[in-house]
């Protein structure tokens, strides 16, 4: 048993200081993870990557007590998915109009110049035909976000859901064909 492991299953005994000697351990695979996912944003947005590791963090530890971990693994997808929904709760605190409702920022760079639409929308609806998908089918919702949004390979994603990397990868087509329907014709990124 590595020392996240154990880690975790003292959380989960209630050892109040466990929590303090996990973050050191995995602070820097969350900080890439937050990275990474946080490339795939337009540009213009607020969140830094040592922010949303902090609040993705404080939802897993903090958040659900009683949240059995089964391994390092189980942690860091569930990790990604703290990640997602911290973004699409942003995107849309940002679509309110308190907070400018349908005005877009726009930078006087290049960068956000070329952006293809309002990136809230985007997020908020690959969100829904996510939503719609874990409807149908669970599984491949899963593994969408496993692959896409925690950047698993495909290969460690079917580990975590107790399947064969084959069928996982015959999941994967399954899913981008039907988010690609599902949202007009825009398949996501990923491959």
């Amino acid at each position: 048993m590595n020392d996240v492991t154990r880690i975790l299953s003292a959380i989960e005994q209630g050892d109040e200081q466990a929590a303090g000697q996990l973050l050191p351990l995995v602070y820097d695979e969350l900080r890439k993870l937050a990275a990474r996912r946080l490339a795939r944003e337009a540009p213009g947005q607020t969140l830094q990557p040592t922010g949303l590791v902090h609040e993705a963090y404080v939802r897993l530890v903090d958040g659900e007590p009683d949240r059995a971990w089964n391994g390092r693994g189980h942690f860091f997808a569930a990790a990604a998915e703290a990640m997602r929904r911290i973004l699409v709760e942003n995107a849309r605190r940002k679509r309110r109009l308190k907070h400018g409702g349908a005005r877009r920022r726009v930078e006087l760079d290049e960068a956000a110049l070329a952006a293809d639409g309002p990136p809230a929308e985007e997020l908020l609806a690959v969100e829904a035909a996510l939503d719609r998908l874990a409807g149908e089918d669970p599984q491949a919702a899963e593994l969408v976000k496993l692959h896409y949004f925690a950047g698993l390979t495909i290969e460690q994603a079917a580990e975590l859901l107790g399947v064969s990397p084959r069928k996982a990868y015959r999941i994967w087509a399954y899913a981008r064909a039907w988010l690609f329907r599902s949202l007009g014709g825009e398949a996501p990124d990923g491959g």
